[in-house]
C-alpha cells in the first residue's frame, strides 16, 4: 500500500485516505479478494489512528468496493471501474498510485488566445495554472482552459479535483475525456522548485466534454518522467 500522504488538503484526512486505497486498487497495487491486514496494524502503516481508517473503509465500503466478513477481516472487492474522485487522473509514481494534490498558481478569465484548439461556445475561457503532487512529490504542472460558455471560476472556488468543482459550483459533470501524450518542453511560467524553463519533459494535451456536443475543457500538462508515469489500463 502506498504511505498516507503528510500535507494537509481540502478533503478530510478520512476521504484522502478512502481515495489513497481506491488509486491502491485501481493501479493493481490491491487486488480484487486481498484481504487487507488488520486494522490496528494497517492504521499504524498508514500513520492514522483506528477511527479515521474505519471511517475510511467505510466509505469504500459504500462505493462497493470493499467486503467485510464477520470474524475474517475486510477484502477488497473490485468492480468493473475506477471509483474515486481521482479515477481520470493519470499520472502515478513510478513505484505505483499516490494521491494527487494541486498547488494553484494562477486563475485568470481571458479570450482565448489564437495557439489554443477550437472548443466550447464562447470566446473566453477560465485559464487555471497549478503545480501538481502525488504524496507529497511533485510530478507536474498543467493549464487548464474551461470554456466561459459553461460558467466561469475564481481561485476560491477551487477544490483539489476540478471535476468535482465543475459538479458543486457550474452543476456539470465531465462524463469523458480524450488524451493526447507526446514530448513537450516546460513552459514559461514553470516555477523555478519544480523545474527548468524550456526543459524536454511528457506532454498530455487533454480534451473533455460534458453532457452535451462539442469539448467544454483543454488542458495541457508537462510532467517528469522521472518522477511519474502516464498511466493508462484496460479494463
Amino acid at each position: 500500500m502506498s504511505s498516507a500522504p503528510e500535507n494537509p488538503g481540502p478533503l478530510p484526512k478520512y476521504v484522502q485516505l478512502a481515495e489513497l486505497l481506491i488509486r491502491d486498487i485501481d493501479t493493481g497495487r490491491l487486488m480484487d479478494g486481498e484481504r487487507l491486514p488488520p486494522e490496528r496494524r494497517m492504521a499504524a502503516e498508514l500513520r492514522t489512528s483506528v477511527g479515521t481508517l474505519r471511517k475510511a473503509l467505510r466509505v469504500m465500503e459504500q462505493k462497493g468496493l470493499l467486503r467485510r466478513v464477520q470474524g475474517s477481516g475486510n477484502y477488497i472487492q473490485r468492480k468493473g471501474g475506477p471509483g474515486g474522485t481521482y479515477a481520470m487522473f493519470r499520472l502515478e509514481l513510478l513505484s505505483g498510485g499516490g494521491l494527487p494534490r494541486a498547488d494553484v498558481l494562477d486563475v485568470k478569465t481571458l479570450v482565448k488566445p489564437a495557439d489554443l484548439p477550437e472548443f466550447g461556445t464562447s470566446d473566453r475561457a477560465t485559464r487555471i495554472r497549478r503545480e501538481r503532487f502525488l504524496n507529497d512529490t511533485a510530478i507536474a504542472v498543467e493549464e487548464i482552459w474551461l470554456d466561459a460558455g459553461m460558467g466561469e471560476l475564481s481561485r476560491d472556488m477551487l477544490s483539489d479535483s476540478l471535476y468535482q468543482t465543475y459538479l458543486q459550483r457550474l452543476g456539470f459533470w465531465v462524463t469523458r475525456a480524450e488524451d493526447r501524450v507526446s514530448i513537450g518542453a516546460l513552459p514559461d511560467w514553470t516555477p523555478e522548485r519544480f523545474g527548468r524553463k524550456g526543459a524536454p519533459c511528457g506532454y498530455i494535451e487533454r480534451y473533455s466534454w460534458a453532457d452535451r456536443p462539442g469539448a467544454i475543457e483543454f488542458s495541457r500538462t508537462w510532467f517528469d518522467p522521472a518522477r511519474a508515469n502516464y498511466v493508462q489500463r484496460l479494463k
